[in-house]
């Protein structure tokens, strides 16, 4: 029975109510068919009323098309939190970044199981996405203390994430805590624009697939010097390369995962940026799924002669 048709005999049906408990003093319709015509008329007119039809349903995702969840949206996440970031507040001279993850009685937590060689991962960036830096501070296990030499190199708005896994957790996913740090100082504000190659170091890096809200899509980093195909990647944080993913607008930090038909140079938990393929290149294979339509900068890290080198990017999910 259609939607109009449901609500008329519902309409009709409380004016019969109405009339005969106006002449006979009570209703001569069971309370109870009432009730259920009434929760009827309601499930119908919420499925419906506001879409107005199936029609205007045809272009939703399917419930199947799951997106990937992101995470370092917040300061907090299964009871671990982030303490503010400590660091020098201009672009004048320098100082320390530190702080603290707390565990979750509120406790400065101390044991972490190591991932990719390191116990934490930590991603600066500005909100407009430049500045991108991945660093690894030292911990001091008598405070819980997070710390490391820190400059700015311009003012604007900042956004710690700290990548981590604590110690005896149930699963081997890591967290992913975030803060913000505001820095005076000169600022223009850079609008990133679609690319898929960048020049670092004297390479040539392209990135090459698609992204799809809500898919789970391939990515390929092919990496070359004068046209010639770089095959002497090195093991950087046990792997020859990480790509580290962000939404443009919020900076949600995308699960990145190494492509599916590779492995990592070591078995490690996995985290929220990728670490690519055993090969020691030319390329690097990744799987990532963008949550929702929009743009993505991505970061890619690799290691050549024993320097690392970042290669910057901007993909568009549909």
């Amino acid at each position: 029975m259609s939607t109009p048709t449901k609500l008329f005999l519902f309409g009709i049906s409380l004016m019969l109510i109405f009339g005969f408990s106006f002449f006979a003093g009570k209703a001569l319709i069971p309370e109870e068919t009432v009730s259920t015509w009434t929760r009827e008329a309601e499930d119908s007119a919420d499925d419906h009323g506001d879409s107005g039809g199936h029609e205007a349903d045809a272009g939703h995702r399917p419930a199947s098309a799951t997106p990937e969840p992101v995470s370092g949206l917040s300061i907090e996440q299964d009871g671990y939190r982030m303490t503010a970031v400590k660091a020098p507040t201009s672009v004048v001279g320098g100082g320390e970044l530190s702080f603290q993850i707390l565990d979750p009685a509120g406790a400065p937590l101390t044991d972490f199981t190591t991932s990719h060689e390191k116990d934490l991962h930590l991603i600066v960036v500005g909100s407009d996405g430049s500045g991108f830096r991945h660093v690894h501070p030292r911990l001091d296990r008598r405070s819980g203390t997070w710390t490391l030499p820190w400059t700015w190199t311009d003012g604007g708005s900042y956004r710690v994430f700290a990548d981590f896994v604590p110690a005896g957790s149930n699963d081997a996913a890591s967290l992913t805590l975030s803060r913000s740090v505001q820095v005076t100082g000169s600022f223009s504000p850079v609008v990133p624009v679609l690319s898929r190659t960048d020049r670092v170091g004297g390479y040539k890096v392209r990135l090459s697939g698609e992204l799809e809200a809500g898919e789970s899509r391939d990515l390929t980093a092919k990496i070359t010097e004068d046209g010639a195909p770089v095959t002497d990647l090195q093991p950087y944080l046990g792997s020859f390369g990480h790509l580290v993913a962000l939404r443009e607008g919020d900076l949600a930090y995308l699960h990145v995962h190494a492509g599916a038909d590779h492995e990592s140079v070591q078995e490690q938990p996995s985290d929220g940026h990728g670490h690519g393929t055993h090969s020691a290149g030319p390329d690097i294979d990744f799987m990532t799924a963008a949550p929702t339509p929009g743009r993505y900068l991505m970061y890619l890290d690799f290691k050549v002669d024993g320097d690392v080198h970042t290669a910057e990017f901007v993909l568009e999910a549909k």
